[in-house]
């Protein structure tokens, strides 16, 4: 996914990496099809921290100040959704790390039924939902977090 900046001049390239469980950001300059800057997000390993990196064959670049901070605007938007579970308490995000290592931050409708009552026997009620967010993008009640909630009974 790729959008640019305001002046059209620059533009962010979003993708993930599987091999290395983590967002790439890449900020390119547009006319010259270069690439500048790369951000890298891991999402899985909560030891793992952000970086930023600058294309060290692509020579000097004045690179305008409202660019970069709208480029670090997004990066720190990208880490706070992708790795704000490892702010949680060290106990959840260690549950929540092996959750996503087990069932690949992926869950079927069958496999979370199963999976429900183990997560609620070692889970506390109250952070219920902040587990199963961050581990498989889903609410207690098995929807997903892009579907509307499913009606009280």
């Amino acid at each position: 996914m790729a959008f640019r900046h305001p002046d059209g001049d620059y533009a962010i390239t979003t993708m993930y990496s599987v091999p290395d469980d983590a967002w790439y950001l890449e900020l390119d300059l547009v006319a010259e099809n270069r690439n500048l800057v790369i951000a890298i997000v891991p999402d899985e390993d909560p030891g793992r921290k952000p970086t930023v990196c600058f294309n060290p064959h692509g020579g000097h670049v004045d690179l305008p100040y409202e660019v970069m901070t709208w480029f670090m605007h997004q990066v720190d938007e990208e880490v706070r959704t992708s790795r704000a579970w490892m702010r949680l308490r060290p106990d959840l995000v260690e549950i929540i790390h092996r959750l996503r290592q087990e069932h690949m931050g992926a869950i079927d409708d069958d496999t979370f039924r199963q999976v429900l009552p183990e997560v609620r026997a070692t889970v506390p009620e109250a952070d219920l939902p902040a587990v199963l967010e961050a581990a498989f993008g889903r609410r207690p009640d098995g929807t997903t977090m892009d579907q509307p909630r499913a009606p009280d009974l």
